[in-house]
């Protein structure tokens, strides 16, 4: 009788633990950042800031041409510009973006055409086993450039044009 119980108990925990192993399988976090590019030069500097409030939207879309949006979660940037975006289900054969969507900040919202989206890979079928996935930064451009632009670009090498 014992024997048979602790076989029913062992067959037990694995069920629960194969369960809880496929929930974590199928559940990503799409983590990044938003700034504002306040010298205007479309990458971050040691002046970028961060962007609190900023919203961002992830979506994946089929991968046929004009493919429709077969998932989409919008986010919004915490104090130190930074969004989490749960994922649920593998997403392998789509395409999923993260793109900005709109600042709160009235001197820094013009969009940048290099850094307005980020493709991120949804899929354990990639070799990556972590659940959590990194897209590139995102920013928006400032109205005008602060001053102390020009010895940042010289700092990194920029400046003097010759």
């Amino acid at each position: 009788m014992a024997k048979a119980s602790l076989i029913a108990l062992v067959s037990l925990a694995i069920c629960l633990s194969s369960l809880s192993f496929t929930y974590a399988e199928d559940t990503f976090f799409v983590e990044g950042k938003v700034y504002c590019d306040t010298c205007r030069v479309e990458f971050e500097t040691r002046l970028s800031q961060p962007i609190k409030g900023a919203t961002v939207i992830l979506e994946c879309r089929d991968r046929t041409v004009g493919g429709s949006i077969t998932y989409s979660q919008e986010s919004v940037t915490d104090e130190s510009g930074k969004y989490r975006i749960p994922v649920q289900g593998d997403h392998e054969e789509e395409i999923c973006e993260v793109r900005v969507v709109k600042s709160p900040r009235e001197d820094c919202n013009e969009f940048m055409e290099a850094w307005q989206r980020a493709r991120v890979l949804l899929t354990k079928k990639n070799g990556v086993s972590d659940p959590i996935r990194y897209a590139n930064n995102l920013g928006f451009l400032k109205k005008e450039a602060v001053p102390g632009c020009a010895e940042v670009l010289e700092e990194l090498g920029f400046l003097p044009l010759n």
